[in-house]
């Protein structure tokens, strides 16, 4: 039996970046337990200006390198030709150049060994946007420990490069150097494997396709220094008629187990007409990481919204699993996930469950 999700941090648990902003949304947090036992969690918040007119809407963007100083573009309603149903914070103008209502950055939470209580949350943006390649905010970092460096892929919104997936390094969590971009426009959910498979690193990512062929879900890259990235494919495809019918995106970076690579993703498919977001799981060869061994069934995903925390909210419907960390006695997850695109869940799992939601590829 899947366990109901713990609430961890919300809105009201988050200082806005300024006195007359609102948080949004806390969600999609990294997360890596650090040498001393706790866990840090790079987490998104979503915040915009408060702003009442009913004429116009704030966009705010990112204006100063030296410091998170941020201006906001007003932006009249009779210009807006559609609000996304799936995500109120994009809006689509006449001239159909996207623009966001919220901005996001990265805050780092420290929790305690056990996963579920928070020790500290930073009173300011931590990882923060630039202008020219990410004025409209940083999104949805993963990390991963690659020999004793810290490596955290994330999503950066600027008008030149769109939506596209940047690198950092830390040797602490505390400090990062920006390495760059690594999978351009659009692409989205990049996760690092945490070794070299055959003197390469291997990362999963998301290309997202506009094109009626096939529908964006999780591709393999190889790369022999981490930003120049190759010998690509489409891995695992979206089912049809299934809890990922519609798209699919790597959560969490690839475990290492006995039984092989263990993924944890979330699917997207409609009810309604609405996306409707659940989360499985799939095995990879420990060898041989393009060889599915085994993944969750088209019909029974391994995650569902929750009534009480992820059912509703910013978007309703949405488990979204980006970290998933060992306990200490290692036979067990802490699966962290944004809930409704509004908080953080946490959900304790041992790995027999996750197996036994499996059937072999």
């Amino acid at each position: 039996m899947v366990p109901e999700p713990t609430l961890l941090l919300s809105p009201k648990d988050v200082e806005p970046s300024f006195p007359d902003w609102e948080v949004k949304g806390i969600l999609n947090p990294a997360g890596i337990r650090a040498p001393n036992g706790k866990i840090i969690l790079y987490s998104r918040i979503a915040e915009a200006p408060a702003y009442k007119d009913k004429k116009y809407l704030k966009c705010p963007v990112i204006v100063s390198e030296k410091e998170y100083e941020t201006s906001s573009e007003k932006v009249h309603k009779r210009a807006i030709v559609r609000i996304d149903p799936n995500n109120p914070h994009v809006i689509f103008m006449k001239d159909k150049l996207c623009k966001l209502t919220t901005i996001s950055h990265l805050r780092r939470v420290v929790l305690d060994e056990s996963g579920y209580n928070v020790e500290s949350i930073d009173p300011y943006p931590t990882f923060v946007g630039h202008p020219g390649d990410s004025e409209y905010g940083v999104e949805d970092g993963r990390i991963t420990k690659i020999g004793n460096v810290y490596y955290m892929t994330y999503v950066a919104i600027s008008e030149l490069n769109g939506v596209s997936t940047y690198l950092a390094e830390s040797t602490d969590l505390v400090n990062w150097k920006r390495r760059g971009l690594i999978f351009q426009e659009q692409n989205k959910d990049a996760v690092l494997f945490p070794e070299k498979i055959n003197n390469l690193y291997i990362a999963l990512n998301r290309p997202e396709s506009s094109f009626v062929f096939s529908k964006s879900n999780i591709w393999i890259s190889h790369s022999p220094d981490m930003v120049f990235w190759g010998k690509e494919r489409s891995l695992i495809n979206t089912r049809k008629g299934s809890w990922e019918s519609e798209r699919n995106g790597a959560g969490p970076p690839p475990i290492k187990t006995k039984e092989g690579w263990l993924v944890i993703y979330h699917g997207v498919c409609l009810k309604k007409r609405r996306a409707y977001y659940s989360a499985g799981a799939v095995l990879l060869d420990l060898k041989n990481p393009e060889k599915i061994l085994a993944r969750t069934p088209k019909n029974k995903p391994l995650l569902v919204p929750s009534d009480k925390l992820e059912k509703k909210g910013f978007i309703d419907n949405v488990v979204f699993p980006t970290a998933a960390i060992p306990t200490k006695k290692g036979n067990e997850l802490l699966i962290y996930s944004g809930g409704a695109d509004s908080i953080i869940s946490v959900r304790k799992m041992s790995l027999e469950e996750i197996f036994l939601n499996m059937e072999p590829v």
